[in-house]
């Protein structure tokens, strides 16, 4: 039988414990670096969107066809073809990367899903940038199909619909960074969703229709959204002799857009993470 007090046990054990742990204590994990956790996220969203928003997909590029299809009855050409066929392709950007990422955003606002976010060791960039870049990456082929669609409609020249490869991403990251600040910032899931489908119409109502036929004030507003600088760039690109010095102007306005916009949802982001 030990003749050593059972309080003295204990202490001599805690003792030996912490001193076993500070000579082998094993330091945290560092966070990831920034690209390889936005390829994660980036690859997380888009395996997501392909199965739960292919529906989607398809109704946001019949709905552009669509529209095409009633204008043609009232457009014959020239610049206002052109300005419908590009407006109805980008409206095809503006439904995922602007409509859908802010209820997703939302939603996830809503139901806690942040939480699950905050708790990995990701930068807060990593999860915006790679939940837009996946939502826009969606909107590919229906923008592809849309254009083909209206230029054979129209009658437009094919030849320069490689502009598509710019501004799908940069049209996509300005629309996606708005889209995506909204659902952040809006303090219930219902105003998400509202704030989401009025971009949307904005979208629809100032870019697909012709910007000669709108009323001055109106085109101070189109001027503001993002998406109209996607418009005319390709609507530039169908002409027979395109500027491209103006195509490349819409461009960088898009770009800097989409940075401005991004770190709006970056910051909107950890704000929401937080709280």
């Amino acid at each position: 039988m030990s003749v050593v007090p059972a309080e003295a046990v204990s202490v001599r054990a805690r003792a030996g414990r912490a001193s076993s742990d500070d000579s082998g204590a094993v330091p945290l994990g560092s966070r990831a670096r920034l690209l390889p956790a936005l390829a994660a996220v980036y690859r997380a969203q888009l395996s997501r969107a392909r199965v739960a928003r292919i529906p989607l997909l398809f109704v946001a590029t019949f709905q552009s066809v669509g529209i095409m299809v009633l204008m043609r009855g009232v457009v014959d050409g020239g610049a206002e073809a052109r300005a419908v066929v590009a407006g109805s392709s980008v409206l095809v950007v503006a439904f995922v990367a602007l409509n859908l990422l802010a209820q997703y955003f939302g939603q996830l606002r809503a139901s806690g899903g942040l939480d699950h976010y905050a708790t990995l060791p990701v930068p807060p960039a990593a999860v915006v940038l790679g939940a837009a870049g996946a939502y826009a990456s969606f909107t590919v082929p229906g923008t592809v199909v849309t254009a083909v669609v209206g230029s054979a409609l129209f009658q437009l020249p094919l030849t320069n619909l490689w502009v598509l490869a710019a501004v799908i991403p940069l049209a996509g990251a300005a629309l996606a960074g708005l889209g995506a600040a909204l659902g952040l910032l809006a303090p219930r899931q219902e105003l998400a969703t509202l704030l989401g489908q009025l971009g949307m119409s904005a979208a629809l109502l100032l870019g697909v229709l012709p910007a000669t036929h709108l009323p001055g004030p109106v085109m101070w507003v189109r001027d503001l959204l993002p998406s109209t600088y996607g418009v005319e760039a390709l609507a530039r690109a169908f002409d027979a002799q395109p500027d491209w010095a103006a195509v490349g102007g819409d461009l960088a306005v898009c770009a800097a857009v989409g940075v401005a916009s991004l770190a709006v949802a970056t910051w909107a982001y950890r704000r929401a993470a937080v709280r």
